[in-house]
């Protein structure tokens, strides 16, 4: 299994992105923010908005508490200290241990309900004390979820990164799900979960203010 794993993990980390050296935005993460494809994924079209270098290690199937090499999201941003890291994660966590339901010891290992430890908040507050702000993207509602009891996990991470980012001037939780509507199914791929290209291009709309706010 180990000599399997080995020549993937290598795979990975070649197919991903390099960081431009003078890039002051680094994004990483799982597939929300790596979907679409280098050209048009959330750090391209960040690149376009704000008309600069942006650096982009995220990548499909990365977990914040698992994961190896590139597949781990602590690892992908390691040894990068740049003004801003825009980063996401928990949704591979939580699909891969829990689904959705008795989601509470997944959600314990990435948030406690006060915000202050877990995985999430060590990754935050190491790349704080590196110097990085840091713009954690909180997931949208997507088509083949809503209405379903797969919301009440993503709802209750979404409590508990509010109270994290509200100990922490220097970082911003940016609340997808006021700007994305699942009905709205232009936004989102085929597979009615991933963003569209438009929804790429959204993520990152909403998120280029936070990093221009002075």
């Amino acid at each position: 299994m180990r000599i399997l794993i080995l020549p993937l993990i290598l795979l990975l980390a070649a197919c991903t992105a390099e960081v431009p050296r003078n890039a002051r935005i680094i994004v990483a993460g799982d597939s929300v923010i790596a979907w679409n494809g280098s050209d048009q994924n959330v750090a391209a079209q960040l690149q376009r908005i704000l008309d600069e270098p942006v650096g982009d290690v995220s990548l499909s199937l990365a977990q914040v508490d698992g994961g190896i090499g590139p597949l781990n999201i602590p690892e992908q941003i390691d040894g990068y200290a740049p003004e801003w890291v825009v980063l996401n994660g928990g949704a591979n966590d939580l699909s891969r241990n829990c689904g959705c339901s008795d989601c509470a010891p997944v959600l314990d290992r990435l948030v406690s309900p006060d915000g202050i430890s877990g995985a999430i908040p060590d990754l935050v507050s190491s790349l704080r004390a590196k110097g990085s702000k840091v713009a954690w993207v909180d997931y949208y509602t997507a088509p083949r979820y809503a209405g379903t009891t797969c919301e009440a996990p993503y709802d209750m991470l979404e409590t508990r990164l509010s109270r994290m980012a509200a100990r922490d001037a220097g970082v911003t939780l940016v609340d997808l799900d006021r700007t994305f509507r699942s009905d709205e199914l232009s936004l989102f791929a085929s597979d009615r979960m991933h963003p569209s290209a438009k929804g790429s291009a959204l993520i990152a709309q909403t998120v280029a203010p936070v990093l221009t706010d002075d």
